[in-house]
């Protein structure tokens, strides 16, 4: 099959383009590098530096489907900024549903999130729970979700939104380099590597068994083999929503300890107040996912997640 990844240069579009080209694909990624980079496309894939919004300019009718990852995704600056969430997240998904739709291509799977739930009214959430999102960054994934069960029905689109909660690890070259960096692992790591004095914990006061919030982590690859399985498992008209999680959770304080026994150096921390709108757990119910997708982690160790992360996150600060 013939794919385009939007998104591709991303730290999750670039696992998934991987797995694609490892079962054989031909795979062209399209990425503006606003917040990827070119070194994280994968050998073998074809490279297009470009905005989402000029989609319609690369994408015929010879691609089988496309797999959707270009967005902004930092939900504190999408408080301050939120006119840059609709214009990106929003908009440019709207012209790549256009062009899929002048070109032909009637397959999609789309990078959504769990951000779009908000605070849960229960745990471990589902599909079917209500959606109020905290954020404009939430809010936009929403809107993008809505957007694409409307293209299903008037139009036949086969789709596939996959609402990630806590990504994390690495796989091969391809691992997270956000920045800022606001992902719990690879901020401890920092602290590991000695790039930050220490780590803060927000809260130590929630009913939880040690009082830090908890939250579902996923490795990178169970995240792309998802992918792959949801673009074969949807049917024309059908827009599926499927969360992704380990379906447990780690509390702040197990990921600090299982960083300090992974890779054997100290990591201060210091406790500091709530954030707002943070909840005590955050864990997501797979079911959907295992019985439409067939699909199941098999890397749901924790300190395997974090092993993986700590080799990239080294070969990182050496330079390789």
């Amino acid at each position: 099959m013939k794919y385009l990844v939007t998104g591709g240069a991303g730290y999750v579009g670039s696992v998934v383009a991987a797995h694609l080209l490892e079962a054989g694909h031909e795979v062209t990624v399209l990425d503006d590098l606003s917040t990827g980079f070119r070194e994280g496309v994968p050998a073998g894939a074809r490279f297009i530096e470009g905005r989402v919004q000029d989609a319609a300019r690369h994408l015929d009718a010879s691609y089988d489907g496309v797999l959707h990852f270009a967005a902004f995704s930092q939900v504190g600056e999408s408080v301050t900024d939120p006119e840059k969430y609709w214009v990106n997240n929003v908009g440019g998904t709207m012209a790549l549903l256009a062009a899929m739709r002048d070109a032909g291509v009637r397959r999609l799977v789309f990078s959504s999130t769990a951000a779009t739930y908000g605070e849960p009214v229960s745990t471990p959430v589902t599909e079917t729970d209500p959606t109020a999102p905290t954020s404009p960054y939430g809010a936009s994934k929403l809107a993008v979700d809505h957007m694409i069960t409307g293209e299903a029905r008037a139009h036949g689109l086969a789709a596939a939104s996959l609402r990630y909660f806590n990504v994390a690890g690495a796989y091969g070259d391809c691992g997270e380099r956000h920045d800022p960096e606001s992902h719990l692992i690879p901020l401890v790591l920092q602290v590991a590597l000695g790039g930050r004095q220490s780590i803060s914990v927000y809260g130590d006061d929630y009913p939880t068994p040690d009082g830090t919030c908890v939250r579902d982590y996923i490795h990178v690859a169970d995240l792309a083999e998802a992918h792959l399985l949801a673009m074969d498992a949807v049917t024309p008209g059908e827009h599926l929503i499927c969360n992704l999680g380990n379906g447990n959770g780690f509390s702040v304080r197990e990921v600090i300890e299982t960083v300090r026994e992974v890779t054997g150096h100290p990591v201060p921390e210091v406790v500091a107040a709530r954030r707002a709108g943070d909840p005590a757990v955050l864990v997501a119910s797979a079911v959907t996912a295992r019985e439409r997708l067939g699909w199941q982690p098999s890397r749901p160790d924790l300190a395997g997640i974090v092993a993986d992360a700590w080799e990239f996150a080294r070969k990182r600060e050496a330079g390789r």
